[in-house]
């Protein structure tokens, strides 16, 4: 599928491309799902990752997973029919709306066991945004006192069972309608961010900030790490592929500390629509475009 407008009904179209080969040390994948993003249905809407590509047009979607169909020279640690996820080359063009993808094979990690592809394709950018911030940058520890913004959506609800994995105490913010998910996912204090001032909340060690809030207040030495855009007191993260990353989050996956929410699938021709559905703000968890109708 590839985005020719910024607008309209038929700004996706589908085209027939040459399967690709991977290079030495990359892996051909048959996608099985691709995860859908923010920054996808913003870029379809003329954001800053369109801006980048110099498009349209522009082949979007990152987050993957499907099987190895073939593999390059000098890959070591995958194998043609491993079952693997990943969000391979980002923020450069990957082209996941397809049904073949290429990328670095260290981009990918095998789907822990029974774990639905589908699901698996909901993993890779949210759960590295939200693993990168919390693990690598502010090494998230138990007793820690954690405050989510957007916690019910794609990152926020990851972020939330990674932060209660590793011991800490979450607060969460979402509109009353989804304290009830919150608290599914291990949520310790939900805030109903429209009719509570985020200052009168306790303050607290580590920020993952969604949706460039303010008012928030830090213990000494806590960190506020913003996912949203620039700020000029926190962290600004912007998630990398990372094989060690993808390990750690199937690991969790394995032990049943950490689950995606698939909110919605839709079939691969419906692109447009899975776009309108994100732009909404109205999800909880993840998207997800299926291609298992595809056949080769």
């Amino acid at each position: 599928m590839v985005l020719h407008a910024f607008d309209g009904p038929d700004r996706f179209r589908e085209e027939q491309l040459d399967r690709p080969s991977p290079a030495p040390t990359e892996i051909l994948v048959r996608v099985a799902a691709a995860g859908l993003n923010p920054v996808e249905w913003n870029a379809s809407a003329g954001g800053w990752i369109a801006a980048l590509h110099n498009g349209p047009p522009l082949r979007l979607g990152w987050d993957v997973a499907g099987h190895v169909a073939d593999v390059g020279y000098g890959v070591t640690h995958l194998k043609p029919g491993d079952a693997v996820f990943g969000m391979p080359r980002f923020p450069h063009p990957a082209g996941s709306y397809a049904e073949y993808v290429t990328g670095p094979s260290r981009h990918f990690a095998r789907v822990p066991a029974g774990m639905p592809l589908v699901e698996a394709a909901g993993l890779p950018l949210a759960g590295l945004t939200a693993w990168q911030a919390l693990v690598d940058v502010a090494a998230v520890s138990a007793g820690q006192r954690v405050l989510v913004t957007a916690a019910a959506g794609g990152v926020g609800h990851l972020a939330v069972q990674i932060a209660k994995a590793r011991g800490a105490f979450v607060v969460g913010t979402a509109r009353a309608e989804n304290h009830g998910f919150l608290r599914t996912l291990g949520v310790d204090h939900p805030v109903d961010y429209t009719t509570t001032d985020l200052s009168t909340v306790d303050p607290v060690d580590i920020v993952v900030d969604l949706v460039s809030s303010s008012g928030i207040r830090l213990r000494e030495g806590g960190v506020h790490i913003s996912v949203a855009g620039p700020r000029e007191d926190g962290v600004e993260l912007l998630v990398e592929p990372d094989v060690t990353g993808l390990r750690g989050l199937a690991d969790l996956v394995g032990r049943g500390l950490l689950r995606v929410h698939v909110d919605e699938v839709f079939p691969f021709d419906k692109v447009v629509e899975a776009h309108d559905r994100g732009r909404t703000g109205r999800t909880r968890g993840k998207l997800v475009l299926s291609l298992a109708t595809i056949s080769d």
